[in-house]
């Protein structure tokens, strides 16, 4: 019987715990919820297109969104050990060089949407636009994530400003690895297989550059940047108002009156 009353005990705390950890981090689960179910419906989109048509379209969607989730686990991981003072100088340079290489996957997926132009026969369009459309925003959304917590780590380390340099300047980087993985047919498992004959290929990207890399690089910059300030500034909407409301007078005479209660 006592022995039974432990095992209660310990089970009550451990779902005690566990309910406290929700409510703490109800948000943050959200995110991971809501993204691995968007994923999941994709997958099961792709596979009913597949079971339908008898055709491979569109599975290479998924493997792009295998690819979007790395820079997504590994800026996660970064902002997760960046408290940790000794390992900031440490580990996270090196995750982060690999969170660079990878990022550029996550908005590559925005390039998905010319499929579209591609019509197919074998199954609706309007099937096609919601595989697509679902499977581009939740890539774009793990890039979103991505980028914001790995500029929360510059922040914190640096200065605000730095960490709106460090958005500029991913979001060009990105735009142009895109352009790369697009046109030139490199992707940053290259990098990583041939670094010295993918570095000499984007070199000469770079030395030779078109019109078509400066119109692509900027727009898809500007594009990227906007799906991101729109996104960064939605999310401290609340809390502003929050703020706002606690600093009217309507609020303070009502937190004056509440502490004469008192």
């Amino acid at each position: 019987m006592a022995a039974i009353l432990k095992v209660s005990t310990t089970c009550r705390k451990m779902l005690n715990k566990l309910r406290n950890f929700s409510i703490r981090n109800r948000h943050n689960l959200a995110v991971f919820i809501l993204l691995n179910g968007a994923c999941a419906m994709c997958i099961g989109l792709v596979a009913a297109r597949v079971a339908y048509s008898e055709t491979g379209r569109h599975v290479g969607l998924i493997w792009n969104l295998f690819l979007a989730w790395i820079p997504f686990i590994l800026s996660y991981i970064a902002h997760a050990i960046s408290w940790r003072r000794n390992w900031l100088f440490i580990v996270i340079p090196f995750i982060a060089f690999m969170w660079l290489i990878f990022f550029p996957n996550a908005p590559y997926m925005l390039t998905d949407l010319q499929d579209l132009a591609r019509q197919a026969t074998d199954a609706p369009l309007w099937y096609d636009v919601i595989i697509v459309v679902w499977c581009t925003w939740t890539g774009m959304l793990l890039g979103v994530i991505s980028l914001y917590l790995m500029q929360d780590i510059i922040v914190r380390t640096f200065n605000r400003f730095s960490g709106w340099v460090f958005v500029f300047v991913i979001s060009g980087l990105s735009s142009f690895g895109i352009y790369i993985g697009r046109f030139v047919r490199l992707n940053s498992w290259d990098i990583l297989q041939n670094p010295t004959e993918t570095a000499m290929d984007i070199l000469g990207v770079i030395i030779d550059p078109s019109r078509r890399l400066a119109a692509f690089t900027l727009l898809y910059t500007f594009f990227f940047l906007f799906v991101y300030l729109l996104l960064y500034s939605f999310s401290h909407l609340l809390r502003e108002q929050a703020v706002n409301a606690q600093s009217s007078p309507e609020q303070l005479a009502i937190t004056q009156q509440t502490n004469v209660a008192k």
